[in-house]
């Protein structure tokens, strides 16, 4: 007699190894992420405390972080104060009223905060707010 071979019906099985590699990998990431340990763009600045801080979220924001040492910085990018007001009007060139944001560290005095502050309010621009972070 004769006996045929018949094909073995392969079963289907999901491979479960890449799939946990993938999620120790996100993991790991958002582990670095939460702790800081991957360095954020822009200047570290100690915000200032207050009681009554507010949430702002405007729609066409633009955020200036003044730092120590003279340093200045729109939206990440180090800027010299000259050259602040040039790039915030091509900002507001989409037609929305611009929102801007000071970030400043705890240890910027007071009179260079009052001076960019008086530059921005001098060139037109009103809304000018300064993050603060709650106490």
């Amino acid at each position: 007699m004769r006996n045929w071979e018949e094909p073995k019906k392969k079963r289907l099985h999901i491979e479960i190894i890449p799939m946990i590699d993938v999620m120790m990998f996100l993991l790991v990431f958002f582990v670095l992420i939460s702790l800081n340990v991957i360095p954020a763009l822009g200047i570290k600045t100690q915000l200032p405390g207050a009681a009554h801080a507010q949430q702002l979220k405007p729609q066409n924001k633009a955020v200036i972080t003044l730092g120590l040492d003279d340093r200045l910085q729109l939206d990440g990018v180090d800027l010299a104060e000259q050259a602040l007001v040039e790039q915030l009007k091509v900002l507001e060139g989409s037609g929305e009223k611009l929102v801007i944001i000071l970030n400043s560290d705890e240890g910027v005095e007071v009179g260079r905060l009052v001076r960019v502050m008086d530059l921005l309010k001098s060139n037109g621009f009103s809304s000018v707010s300064i993050a603060t972070r709650k106490l």
